[in-house]
């Protein structure tokens, strides 16, 4: 699944990252709206990750779709 597909898609899988994180607000998945660049950033505000890690965590779980 690639991320365009995912931002089209985005409220069917916010259910999915929800199931993953659920400890993120709907406001924040809101703001999020799919965007990878935004999902990065707040996993790095979120969970202190390097953006490294942050991107892999979100890769990780958009391959999992």
């Amino acid at each position: 699944m690639n991320w365009d597909q995912i931002e089209g898609r985005w409220k069917e899988f916010k259910g999915k990252a929800r199931e993953t994180w659920g400890d993120l607000t709907d406001d924040e998945y809101d703001r999020v709206a799919g965007k990878r660049d935004q999902m990065v950033g707040l996993m790095q505000k979120k969970y202190g990750d390097s953006k490294e890690a942050a991107e892999k965590r979100v890769d990780d779980w958009a391959s999992r779709l």
